[in-house]
């Protein structure tokens, strides 16, 4: 079908394993029969597409009704059948597109594309966990080279699974992996190892079948870190695990005195909300009482952390400008607003300031329920310098005592005073 001069490789049983499969090139290769008349059509697109795909992507083909084991090794149950050898080549694509040399030059180039995301460590594979399209670039391909590097070196979550590509199990999970991977994107990392390829991670974490999923906590790990995963296998059985997993190793978010625009900022800036509240000064509510509102808070900043809201506070009256422009000065302390600063909106505490107030408002503002106001001024409120609290109790000013000796007074008023 091709000679020498078509720039077409021919492969052979003797040769195939040490051209193709050790080879780091990526292959298009096409199985044909000489007596196949779809075989002959094919034939001078694919000596085109080996002329135009020299130097950078290797063109063979082999005579599969001579070499039937070799046809056999991969399937090929009809004539032409392509398949393009990439980053794994254990696990070739089909390609099935059109039979012509600019088509298959352009899915040859989409895995040679693949292959280099892969070892940057890009999330985009475009494949999932069994090497077939999933549709989705949520999976991290992860290989030998940058695996502790993407994972055991990050501050994240991982999810990892560890597949073969003939493994059925591993099939039937890519698509749920996949979804997962979409779900759980900003909270919990996804990633997937080939480990018929990449034997020495699969070896290190002790992988005896497959599919095998290992989950690395947040914070900097190693591999004794691994955790076995014993979840369901549905992406919503993947969801629920990981947010349990991830929602355990999160911090509670920080309650910021707020007592100047620094601490404001650090509180609320580049938050989805931020929860406000303003509690009654030092000398109406002493340090019991503020610690306990303090405490409440803290309790509700743990509930509500996996929403990474902002939590601050400021004292009654401190902050004139703040409360001014989130309508809650005036009527009574504590209070407090929730704000959207990125669209200037807020809604303010109407029910009692207690546990189960303040979790009913939340939990309405959490599912989009709730009347909500524009930020007065439609930007954010000027921040007054003030001492932060020391955690005691107020102390009313000391009145100084005056010496009337030289104040020139009237003798009967000096004798009344």
């Amino acid at each position: 079908m091709y000679s020498s001069g078509d720039g077409v490789v021919e492969l052979t049983p003797t040769n195939f394993d040490r051209l193709v499969v050790q080879d780091d090139a990526i292959w298009v290769v096409e199985f044909y029969a000489n007596w196949c008349g779809h075989c002959q059509s094919l034939a001078p697109e694919y000596k085109k597409l080996a002329k135009a795909l020299k130097g950078v992507i290797k063109v063979g083909a082999v005579d599969a009704d001579e070499h039937k084991s070799l046809g056999g090794q991969y399937g090929v149950r009809g004539f032409p059948t392509i398949k393009i050898f990439g980053a794994n080549k254990r696990s070739p694509t089909d390609y099935n597109g059109q039979r012509t040399a600019k088509a298959i030059a352009e899915a040859a180039l989409a895995e040679a594309k693949k292959k280099v995301q892969a070892a940057f460590g890009g999330g985009s594979s475009g494949s999932s966990s069994s090497g077939s399209d999933s549709g989705s670039g949520d999976v991290i391909v992860l290989t030998d080279e940058n695996f502790d590097k993407l994972v055991l070196q990050s501050e994240d979550d991982w999810l990892v699974e560890f597949f073969a590509p003939w493994c059925g199990h591993c099939k039937n999970l890519a698509p749920e992996w996949a979804r997962a991977a979409t779900e759980l994107k900003g909270k919990v990392k996804l990633g997937a190892l080939d480990a018929t390829v990449h034997q020495s991670k699969a070896a290190e974490y002790n992988v005896r079948g497959y599919p095998t999923i290992k989950y690395f906590p947040a914070g900097k790990k190693s591999s004794s870190d691994a955790q076995e995963y014993d979840g369901g296998r549905t992406s919503s059985d993947i969801v629920t695990w990981a947010l349990d997993k991830h929602a355990a190793n999160v911090p509670p978010p920080e309650l910021v005195e707020i007592i100047d625009e620094t601490s404001f900022d650090s509180a609320c800036e580049g938050k989805p909300l931020c929860v406000i509240s303003v509690l009654p000064h030092i000398l109406d509510c002493d340090a019991k009482c503020r610690n306990k509102f303090l405490s409440t808070l803290r309790e509700l900043g743990e509930k509500f952390k996996q929403k990474a809201w902002g939590w601050a506070w400021a004292e009654a009256v401190a902050q004139p400008e703040l409360e001014s422009a989130l309508e809650i000065g005036g009527f009574g302390y504590p209070a407090m607003a929730v704000v959207n600063f990125k669209k200037m909106k807020y809604a303010v505490l109407k029910g009692s300031f207690s546990k189960d107030g303040i979790n009913e408002f939340l939990r309405d503002i959490s599912f989009g329920r709730g009347q909500t106001a524009p930020v007065k001024g439609a930007k954010k409120p000027a921040i007054n310098t003030v001492p932060a609290w020391d955690g005691k109790d107020g102390q009313l000013p000391v009145e100084e005592d005056i010496d009337l000796s030289d104040v020139d007074l009237d003798d009967d008023i000096k004798d009344e005073l």
